[in-house]
């Protein structure tokens, strides 16, 4: 059982400067859990606590059915992979692999098991016998997934071990940490795992679920299409998604939404899942919702620059003051010529409305803020 639980986590420097917020968390058993955020937001710190790294202030924090508060790491059942991947430099991949078993006082024969099957796994045989050194980043990366794997621990924890890799290999490092955690929930070695990252990508294509915190608060907890679809906040909206959601203020009068001179009707489809009485509020919409009109009501905007993507075309452009981006396709973006005004108008079926005061999601289905 390696289900990680916090309740109502803190973490306070020097007795007034409160970093994490009374968190509240549940990790289920073999789940694959990545903690986003921007930098600062205590994800790391919050990793830390998990691990034994760092004192918690405040709350508590059980791993399967063990409050493990004053616990040292070597007690709570994880295995840590940090982003300088932390090798012994002196130590040939075999040493580094067999250390922690040695530690332990495991028989010779078990030790040079484990380090054949963990080998075979990772696909690291032909590099037990090199230093560190003498490593590339990915391969150093996984020796030390393979240092990590090799304990057999209840909870894995990566603290943004991708980000030193170039694009391509952190693509390809990503599919395999998701599919080695696959692997072992099928054989029956189900670990726990708790990931930290600050790229959006990683954790939308990783994540079972996805904790988004802020300032040592968490946001919401969903899973990546939740997220995507349903965001529960204007943080989050702005946080996920690439290009990021438009977020334009205004108001709701008459059944639209009146942004400067213009109106938008939003229709009985968006204005019957309000759960709330609209007021002062900002319109969010995905450039991917956001297309280019040839006729009926739209909305006039300025092109101010456009990025060719390949298949797809960015179209930036100013609306009323607020700079927006739509997703065309290329052919379109062709057909439409030279010009620098563009009609544009928007999915309503997929439109989200927030509350300017408190920044909610008003027509929020299915998402799940944490508690």
């Amino acid at each position: 059982m390696a289900r990680v639980q916090l309740r109502n986590v803190e973490k306070v420097y020097g007795g007034t400067l409160k970093a994490v917020h009374g968190i509240n968390l549940d990790i289920r058993d073999g789940e694959f859990m990545v903690l986003v955020g921007p930098s600062g937001c205590a994800k790391s710190t919050t990793l830390r606590m998990i691990a034994g790294l760092e004192e918690i202030t405040g709350g508590d924090i059980m791993i399967g059915d063990r409050r493990v508060n004053d616990l040292p790491p070597s007690k709570r059942s994880i295995a840590m992979v940090f982003q300088n991947y932390a090798l012994y430099p002196h130590m040939k991949v075999r040493g580094n692999l067999a250390f922690g078993l040695r530690i332990a006082g495991r028989p010779r024969a078990e030790i040079d098991a484990a380090i054949d099957q963990v080998a075979r796994i990772l696909e690291i045989e032909p590099l037990l016998d090199r230093l560190p050194k003498q490593l590339s980043g990915g391969q150093a990366q996984r020796v030390a997934l393979g240092r990590a794997l090799i304990k057999k621990p209840g909870v894995f924890l990566f603290d943004e071990p991708l980000s030193n890799l170039d694009a391509k290999l952190r693509a390809s490092m990503r599919v395999r940490i998701t599919d080695l955690h696959r692997e072992l929930k099928a054989q029956g070695l189900s670990s726990t795992v708790v990931y930290v990252t600050h790229d959006q990508t990683e954790a939308m294509t990783m994540g079972d679920r996805i904790c988004v915190m802020q300032s040592g608060r968490i946001m919401q907890v969903a899973t990546p299409k939740e997220l995507y679809n349903h965001p529960a906040n204007l943080f989050v909206a702005g946080f996920i998604g690439s290009p990021e959601m438009n977020l334009i203020e205004g108001a709701i009068d008459n059944g639209s939404f009146r942004l400067g001179s213009q109106q938008l009707a939003l229709g009985e489809a968006v204005l019957s899942r309000l759960s709330a009485k609209p007021g002062e509020v900002v319109l969010g919409v995905r450039p991917q919702h956001l297309a280019l009109a040839s006729e009926g009501p739209a909305l006039p905007a300025r092109l101010l620059s456009v990025e060719f993507m390949g298949h797809e075309v960015y179209l930036h452009a100013d609306l009323e003051g607020h700079r927006i981006v739509s997703v065309v396709g290329a052919d379109e973006y062709e057909r439409l010529g030279q010009t620098d005004q563009i009609r544009l108008i928007p999915d309503l079926k997929s439109l989200h409305v927030f509350d300017k005061p408190d920044g909610r999601n008003i027509v929020l289905r299915g998402g799940s803020m944490a508690a």
